[in-house]
């Protein structure tokens, strides 16, 4: 039994699909929304590159992208990171980008965008100031989108006011949060905001009173090394919180590249099922079978070994890689 009639959520990229992304496509009866169009794969894990099956993965994934962008009249970017936009340059390594890639994506459309002048780090800045020039160009319309609000007949598009990329003064930078709300409903699209791991993120997903939330968990493979083990647990801790205010969470991305999640999660789930709520990944919410790829990268490697083409275009270099597709 679907929580929302009146807005039709298709998630088309994510970790449980076999790649990097939380892309999803909105529509209610008054405007088509891409959310952040964008899909990468983790250049290494366990000192190994991409495997073909995450390749396979990830043309699937640019080919729902693309398709979707065909009907979508506003495409959003919540921020700079190439698993959330896609650049305009060549890379088939790892974001099965180029130039025209970009363009059929931001082509004629309102683009609203993160400021890419407040808020926000210096990659991401960079990275903001080459997209007006690249793929922005070709937008109908590029506008910054942080704390506005865009009305679409009886829809609006609310962005929120930057919230950190996971904990406090995170070095990652901020995001935009998006709720769309048609007539009495209400979804929200919470990316990269790890849990959220910082409480005031949690206080403003909630104050929007969301029937169901897109929103990714906190990294739990970066756990003691690159994340601090207390920030993760409050990431876990928001999410249990979370899921007994909102009926459906797609709980997705970073949490998902753990092997463990599940079982990291699971006090996740025990908080949604006391509450008669549901907690599922992209894929489940689409009806299909998690694909999850990166965190089996080694037992992939072990089991399927790629084809002696793809043998020999791992060995270029990286440059030269970036510009000629995988053998898959």
């Amino acid at each position: 039994d679907r929580v929302l009639r009146k807005i039709r959520v298709v998630p088309l990229a994510s970790e449980s699909f076999g790649v990097r992304s939380m892309c999803t496509y909105v529509e209610t009866s008054d405007v088509r929304v891409l959310l952040d169009a964008g899909a990468s794969l983790g250049p290494n894990r366990f000192g190994f590159p991409p495997h073909p099956r995450e390749y396979e993965a990830m043309a699937e994934c640019r080919e729902r992208i693309s398709k979707a962008a065909e009907k979508a009249e506003v495409v959003t970017i919540s921020h700079y990171h190439f698993d959330h936009h896609t650049p305009s340059y060549e890379d088939w390594c790892y974001n099965w980008s180029s130039p025209e890639v970009a363009e059929k994506i931001y082509g004629g459309k309102l683009v609203l965008i993160k400021n890419y002048r407040a808020m926000i780090n210096f990659s991401q800045r960079r990275r903001g100031w080459m997209f007006l020039k690249t793929g922005g160009k070709h937008a109908k319309r590029l506008e910054t989108a942080d704390g506005k609000v865009f009305e679409f007949g009886d829809t609006k598009l609310r962005f929120s006011d930057p919230v950190f990329h996971g904990p406090q003064g995170s070095a990652l930078g901020w995001i935009l949060m998006t709720t769309i709300e048609h007539d009495d409903e209400r979804m929200l699209f919470a990316p990269d905001v790890q849990g959220p791991m910082h409480d005031p993120t949690l206080k403003i997903i909630l104050s929007e009173r969301p029937q169901l939330i897109i929103i990714g968990g906190p990294p739990t493979y970066l756990a003691e090394f690159r994340v601090e083990e207390d920030q993760v647990h409050q990431g876990i801790q928001n999410l249990e919180n979370l899921v007994k205010n909102v009926p459906v969470t797609i709980l997705e991305h970073h949490l998902l590249r753990d092997g463990k999640w599940r079982e990291l999660s699971q006090p996740i789930f025990d908080a949604a099922s006391r509450s008669g709520h549901m907690v599922v990944t992209a894929v489940e919410f689409s009806g299909k079978e998690n694909n999850l790829l990166e965190f089996r990268r080694r037992q992939l490697f072990e089991a399927e070994p790629p084809s002696p083409d793809f043998e020999r275009w791992m060995k270029l270099p990286h440059p030269k890689r970036k510009l000629i597709r995988p053998p898959i």
